[in-house]
């Protein structure tokens, strides 16, 4: 599983990578944490707002930092 968050470094994005760690951890995922900070490839995932969180190449939310009961949720899909 590919996590990716998509941002320029910003406190909130900071904290989505760490929630994002944590709720994969917490799962035992096999996983991999991207930080995506170059403006041309979080527009070409079509986000405008950041921060954000991509799972394997889909968006899964933009603009805010979700709980990481909700991270998790999305990583169980």
């Amino acid at each position: 599983m590919k996590i990716q968050i998509l941002g320029a470094g910003c406190p909130k994005c900071k904290k989505l990578a760490e929630a994002a760690d944590a709720a994969a951890k917490e799962l035992q995922l096999d996983y991999e944490l991207e930080k995506v900070t170059d403006i041309n490839q979080i527009m070409a995932f079509g986000v405008m707002m950041t921060p954000a969180l991509a799972v394997d190449g889909d968006v899964k939310v933009v603009g805010k930092v979700p709980a990481i009961e909700e991270i998790k949720g999305i990583l169980k899909q």
